[in-house]
């Protein structure tokens, strides 16, 4: 009964892990008239040996940890788009739909737009990432510099819909 206890608790795989022998050639090259005759091939040598393997179950917190940073990494990327969405919403009222919707829309403008000047898909691609660092910048420079404009707060109450 013990013996079933532990084996459930552990999951082990088993796999088989070749192994070939090494040969270690010490001779000097040999010139094709100096070869020897041909020695019939001695077969590989194939030796098993068990690979434990312990897999842990992953908990709540790691899937919701996984879907915090999908979520960060999209609002990075739009980042720029978010920044003039932000700019538009202090001069117009937006809700949350029209936020994200504009904030999408812009974003892939910008994109395609360094994706039409800068050849190649790659380089287009870390461009524009950089320009999402120098926005993110900005936007903290600007949170910074002014006291009464709390950015990444509006920001977050735009996107969120609570701002309208």
């Amino acid at each position: 009964m013990s013996e079933e206890i532990k084996n459930e608790e552990e999951k082990v795989v088993e796999t088989p892990v070749e192994t070939t022998p090494a040969t270690a050639v010490d001779t000097p090259a040999e010139t094709p008239a100096e070869a020897p005759a041909a020695e019939p091939a001695q077969p590989a040598v194939s030796e098993t040996q068990p690979q434990i393997i312990v897999q842990k179950e992953r908990g709540f917190s790691h899937y919701v940890g996984f879907a915090l940073l999908c979520v960060l990494c999209i609002c990075f990327f739009f980042m720029p788009g978010i920044a003039l969405t932000f700019g538009v919403s202090q001069l117009v009222s937006l809700n949350g739909a029209a936020a994200w919707i504009f904030s999408a829309i812009l974003s892939f403008i910008i994109w395609l737009i360094f994706k039409l000047k800068v050849k190649g898909f790659k380089k287009s691609f870390y461009f524009y990432i950089g320009l999402c660092v120098v926005v993110f910048a900005l936007l903290i420079a600007i949170e910074v510099l002014t006291e009464k404009l709390n950015v990444f707060a509006s920001i977050f109450a735009l996107l969120s819909g609570a701002a309208a």
